[in-house]
């Protein structure tokens, strides 16, 4: 088992949680028995090469994917009894996910990116909330333009301030550089962090790359479907 601090509050914990892909007779086994428990507050790398596992783990902890077998608790929401519409559900407001690919709709500026996904939570001031977070990601002076008028950069920044707009506990980033070059990388990756200390919310990257699972608390290294390591840089 792995374990954060026995003094911390836990946000997302598992046990012996199973994903398996394929047929009855032909299962093909993803994770093998992940046992978790990420601290309130704590920001996390799960790091590992490509197929061992740990883009498929961010699914499940972030109700995105049902587990094969075992239990997941996120937020005091016991996942694993949910069925999709009800994960949905759980989602929304606790959880903010931040991917690889930005996944902005061109027809939409940046402000309505944003914006729009508040509307339609029933939010307070949807367009004021969305402005006050894009200024927090440092493209305030972009609100107006559409996602072809932004570089990779800026998209991304787009991106994390509809995930965090709503206010979330829990955020995911998968990969979240892997479409922009080391220097903007690096950038997006300060703004993760900043927003991240700002609202106290707890942090789990998904990751290949050792440089960026050093800068969190926790580093958790997946092979073949296992944790094979569990450390602080």
């Amino acid at each position: 088992m792995t374990e954060s601090d026995g003094d911390t509050a836990i946000a997302i914990q598992t046990r012996n949680v199973t994903l398996s892909l394929g047929t009855q007779s032909a299962p093909v086994e993803i994770l093998r028995g992940i046992d978790l428990d990420i601290g309130a507050g704590e920001s996390l790398a799960i790091l590992g090469p490509s197929g061992s596992g740990k883009s498929s783990l961010m699914a499940i902890l972030s109700g995105l994917e049902q587990a094969t077998g075992g239990s997941v608790t996120v937020a005091g929401v016991d996942f694993s009894q949910l069925d999709e519409d009800d994960l949905a559900r759980a989602r929304r407001g606790r959880i903010g996910i931040v991917l690889q690919s930005f996944h902005l709709l061109p027809t939409m500026t940046a402000l309505e990116n944003v914006a729009v996904p508040l509307e339609l939570a029933g939010v307070d001031n949807p367009f004021d909330v969305a402005t006050a977070e894009l200024e927090a990601v440092g493209i305030g002076h972009r609100l107006g333009h559409y996602p072809t008028q932004l570089s990779g950069g800026e998209q991304q920044r787009v991106a994390i301030a509809r995930a965090l707009a709503p206010g979330p506990k829990i955020v995911f980033a998968d990969e979240p550089t892997g479409n922009l070059d080391a220097a903007t990388g690096g950038s997006i990756i300060d703004v993760l962090f900043d927003r991240k200390a700002a609202a106290d919310s707890t942090l789990v990257i998904i990751t290949h790359d050792v440089s960026l699972a050093e800068r969190c608390d926790r580093i958790v290294e997946m092979k073949d479907g296992k944790i094979v390591a569990d450390r602080r840089p």
